[in-house]
């Protein structure tokens, strides 16, 4: 069955000066014929009246040819860049879906479509659509190095050498009979721990979803400690309600920013105290208790040396009559007057940055995380075996795993979940 060649706007929504509406299929040639009645040379733009099927003129366009399989998509492909009005938009996509075997493309069809015809590896893939998200600097960058196909290569090295290293356990057994080649060549072992580090590191580097989700940092404290205070200071707004009425705060607030390019998620949480006033403000403690779990990093407010274990000791409210200093802050501030403020954004700063991936270096999503662990363990398994056959088996494991790491080898749902994440267009 010959498969339906696609057409959808792959620029910003209209209206707009200019819209590219692309065309990707066996049948993208045969659309430009009939909307513009004649060929074009490849590679080569070329202005063009677009005509519908009763004659009528809708537009005229920038018209590109691509011809397959060198193309964005391994298919024939075209590219109508017209006016970006959206009666203009509108009145091309009908002609487009008046011709026989064209349909409007699925979110994700184009890519899906290069992936298929192996023009980019899931890894790209994945990459591509962590680009498209991306909101901050530090995403962007993380997310070219793995559209680009970084991650990629090192992927391909990585399966290179365990396939290297699997042919060595073939031979081995092939001529397991003569003398002379019985054993594994020496420096076996040590190649597989040194594969087994070198994919370690990468497993131990933070992951790329920290970047969606921003370094957490939660404040906590008693009441009345100015935590409300300081996290408006902080996300430069008044998104907490601050009042010198204990327990204020009743539930977790939450918001996230970029400082410098780099993602944070503030959480105002509620005052934590032994007994709380009422029903609602034990739930809110409760929450907050919760938050503390799950937080990158705590600011502690209250007390010295009542917080959690590695939570930064803050001394607020620098500007109170009942201001109580600490053995050794973080940070001394006043979030009312601006005291000390710069300065915990630059600690913040540099704590983030330890913890997330480095600019433009590519990190690992969970799904990579996940199969790059099950080589781990196979080579783990393998170095400690003496018996060729198991080495073997352990060693073709480690394959299995990269093929669906790199997606030789994976499943239509994990595709549809992945390419459901693009637009249409893309």
């Amino acid at each position: 069955m010959t498969q339906a060649t696609i057409f959808a706007i792959s620029s910003g929504a209209p209206p707009a000066a200019i819209a590219v509406i692309r065309i990707s299929g066996p049948k993208a040639g045969a659309a430009l014929n009939e909307l513009c009645g004649r060929e074009f040379e490849p590679r080569r733009a070329s202005l063009s009246k677009l005509i519908d099927e009763n004659g009528a003129l809708l537009d005229e366009a920038l018209v590109l040819w691509f011809p397959g399989p060198h193309t964005a998509t391994g298919e024939d492909l075209a590219e109508l860049h017209c006016h970006g009005g959206r009666a203009v938009i509108a009145a091309i996509e009908r002609a487009l879906s008046a011709i026989d075997g064209l349909k409007g493309a699925e979110p994700g069809e184009f890519t899906r479509r290069a992936f298929a015809n192996g023009r980019i590896d899931l890894a790209e893939a994945e990459g591509l659509a962590d680009l498209l998200s991306a909101e901050t600097e530090l995403q962007r960058a993380a997310a070219v190095a793995s559209a680009s196909g970084t991650l990629s290569l090192k992927f391909e090295s990585w399966r290179s050498e365990v396939l290297r290293l699997s042919a060595q356990v073939e031979a081995a057994l092939d001529f397991s009979d003569e003398d002379d080649v019985s054993e594994l060549p020496e420096g076996f072992t040590w190649n597989i721990e040194r594969l087994e580090e070198e994919i370690s590191s990468w497993l131990n580097r933070p992951r790329s979803e920290k970047l969606g989700e921003g370094f957490r940092v939660v404040l906590a404290g008693p009441p009345n400690s100015g935590k409300s205070t300081l996290f408006n200071a902080l996300v430069e707004s008044e998104a907490a309600i601050t009042s010198p009425i204990a327990g204020t705060t009743r539930d977790v607030i939450e918001r996230s920013v970029a400082i410098k390019g780099v993602p944070f998620s503030f959480v105002d949480t509620a005052g934590l105290r032994d007994s709380a006033a009422e029903d609602i403000e034990a739930m809110g403690i409760d929450r907050a208790k919760g938050e503390l779990a799950k937080a990158d990093l705590v600011l502690w407010l209250g007390d010295e040396g009542q917080g959690l274990v590695g939570a930064w000791e803050i001394a607020p409210r620098r500007d109170a009559g009942d201001y109580v200093a600490k053995s050794e802050p973080v940070a001394v501030l006043s979030a009312r007057t601006g005291e000390g403020i710069a300065d915990l954004k630059s600690r913040l700063l540099d704590a983030a940055r330890d913890a997330l991936p480095k600019p433009g270096e590519a990190a690992l999503n969970s799904r990579q995380h996940s199969r790059l662990a099950e080589v781990a363990e196979a080579l783990s398994a393998a170095k400690t075996l003496t018996d060729l056959l198991l080495i073997g088996e352990e060693l073709r494991r480690g394959r299995l795993a990269f093929d669906r790491l790199i997606g030789r080898a994976t499943t239509e749902d994990m595709l549809d979940a992945l390419f459901g994440r693009f637009c249409i267009g893309k």
